[in-house]
Formats: structure tokens, sequence, C-alpha cells
């Protein structure tokens, strides 16, 4: 027999039965989330959008996902809040919208998201939807590190590698992107993986360079083939066979 839920009956399961729905086939997650947002749960809402925008345990449907995710940023939900950003800065389900992207990033951000923190800064750091001001994205690049954003501590490095806003530090920009590629960022996996094969460390920069195609963008492999592929040392230029297209997006 087919089981009816209904919001009461969610709201009154206590934590186990909870994590226990959760940790169901995604088609059963899938329909356990939906009823739980459309009883006006912020969390359950924010959590369908996704599960639409991913095609995990239905239909990818990137339109439907902005409308969930709008509900339940209209609630306050803070990640949700952040993910309407991301809708508007690369196009899932809207049109591309940088200087509305750049809005939610901000609000995301003011309530202390470290990912709203680091999408602001990174609008902020570029000139995109908002005028650049390369000290203020630092600044909250800094704060989003502090909570342990990895692609926040990333880009910490890149400053200091560049010589933006501050005095180029390559030590500094190291022991950053060893941090990111240690917290998971493929961007620091390569960064670091750049700066020991600048030291010498070849066996080591192929460890790392090995975990950047787990979970880097079409957009990052590309360019990184192109990097390994111009390298002076042939341990790297062989690596760059390993940096095909991963069907990545975002």
């Amino acid at each position: 027999m087919t089981e009816t839920l209904t919001i009461d009956a969610i709201l009154a399961m206590d934590a186990d039965e909870m994590r226990r729905r959760m940790a169901a086939p995604p088609e059963e997650r899938a329909a356990f989330v939906r009823v739980a947002a459309e009883g006006g749960v912020a969390e359950a809402q924010a959590i369908y959008g996704q599960m639409l925008l991913d095609g995990a345990g239905l239909p990818a449907d990137p339109r439907e996902a902005v409308r969930w995710f709008d509900r339940a940023a209209r609630q306050g939900h803070v990640m949700a809040i952040n993910m309407m950003g991301r809708c508007y800065d690369l196009g899932w389900g809207v049109a591309v919208d940088k200087v509305r992207a750049a809005e939610w990033f901000r609000i995301a951000s003011d309530r202390g998201l470290d990912w709203g923190m680091y999408n602001y800064a990174t609008a902020l750091a570029l000139g995109a939807g908002v005028a650049e001001d390369k000290p203020a994205a630092l600044a909250l690049f800094r704060r989003a590190a502090a909570m342990g954003n990895a692609k926040a501590i990333n880009f910490v490095g890149s400053f200091h590698e560049d010589g933006w806003v501050v005095e180029r530090d390559m030590a500094e920009a190291a022991r950053c992107y060893a941090l990111a590629a240690e917290g998971g960022d493929f961007r620091g996996q390569f960064n670091h993986a750049r700066m020991l094969a600048d030291a010498g460390r070849i066996d080591e920069a192929l460890h790392w360079l090995a975990k950047v195609p787990e979970t880097a963008t079409d957009a990052f492999l590309a360019k990184a083939r192109d990097w390994l592929a111009s390298a002076p040392v042939a341990e790297l230029r062989a690596a760059a066979e390993g940096f095909g297209r991963q069907s990545r997006g975002g």
C-alpha cells in the first residue's frame, strides 16, 4: 500500500526518522522533500530546489528550481538566497543577470554565509554586476577563509601571488594554495601543484594534479590542460591527458 505523507506527519517525525527518509533512494527522498516544501518548510524548499537543479530523484527543471529557491529565500533561508544569486549568475532557469546575482550574493554575505561572502567577493574582485573593489573583495575572502571556505582561501592566495591590494608574497600564496587543496578546492589543488612543480617536487605535484579532474569544471580543465601541455617537465605534460572533458557545469 502506498504511503500518503502529510506535512503534519513530517513535522511530527523525530530526528532518526528524518535521517532515514533523507537517506532513502533518490525518488523516495524527492517525494518526501516535496511534501515538506509544499507545506512551507524553508529548508525543504531549498533542498527541493537543489534536487530540481541537479535532477536528483526527479527530472531536472532549472526554472522550477528557481521558483523553490525564491520561496525559501523569501522566508530568509540564507543558502536559498545565495542560490538565487547563483542562478542569475550562471543562467540556471533564468536569464543571466550579473547585477541581480551580485545583489543576492550581497544579501547572503551580509547574513553571514561563507558562500555568500565568497560569491559576492568574487563579483567585487571581477567587477561583475557591481563596481570593482578589490580591497573589499579581499576583506570578504578573508572572512570566508577564516570560516574554512576552501575556495575563498584559494582566492586569498591569488591576491598574494598576483600582488592585488597586498604586496606580492609567493610564500603566503603557496601556504593558501596548500590549505585550499587540502580543503578540496580543485583550483587550490591545481595551484598547489603548480607551486610544488616550481619547487621541483614533481611527484607531489602529480599527486595533486590527479585530484583536479574529480571535481573541476570543463572550462577549468581546458585551461589547466593548456598549461600542462606547455610545461617544461615531461611528467607534467603527460598529466594533461587526464584533463579531458568531465561534463560538469558551474
